[in-house]
């Protein structure tokens, strides 16, 4: 179960008990700041993308939505998402639960976007479709092995 690898990989940094499990579906942007207590911006949504054979996960504010052009400037092709079956064969996530933890497909990169900059603490997935943790910025930089930040998205200023 992926909020298992999630759990184990937080038990190793001493940041299990952190993770929120809710008795109500967080699977999406509405429904995870509804379980949360938050404004969606603050839901730190899990992007899936295929580039160059591989996985591209972008990790950008709940009101922010990919810029086509921006993407492509950065990944220098179309931005083209996963199918869920993709999702759950790079990520060990199903859709609703996807997050930048416990992955260890080294075909897989995650990237935050600068949408979440603007928050002191945002609010990823945990691996299930009622779950998250909250994270500073910071910290889900490291914890997510993120290969930097970008700007992919839009609508979010």
């Amino acid at each position: 179960m992926s909020i298992e690898i999630v759990r184990d990989y937080f038990r190793s940094l001493g940041r299990e008990g952190d993770i929120l499990e809710f008795p109500v579906s967080s699977a999406t942007v509405e429904l995870a700041a509804q379980a949360v207590g938050c404004e969606g911006a603050r839901i730190a949504k899990t992007l899936s993308f295929l580039v160059e054979g591989g996985c591209v996960l972008i990790v950008c504010a709940g009101d922010a939505k990919i810029d086509n052009s921006k993407f492509k400037a950065q990944f220098h092709t179309k931005a083209t998402m996963l199918t869920p079956e993709q999702v759950l064969d790079f990520t060990g996530h199903a859709v609703g639960g996807v997050c930048p933890f416990g992955i260890t497909d080294e075909r897989v990169t995650a990237y935050l976007d600068v949408s979440l900059r603007r928050f002191g603490t945002v609010y990823p997935a945990a691996g299930s479709s009622n779950s998250a943790i909250e994270l500073t910025c910071d910290e889900l930089a490291g914890y997510a092995h993120s290969a930097g930040w970008v700007d992919v998205c839009k609508n979010w200023q």
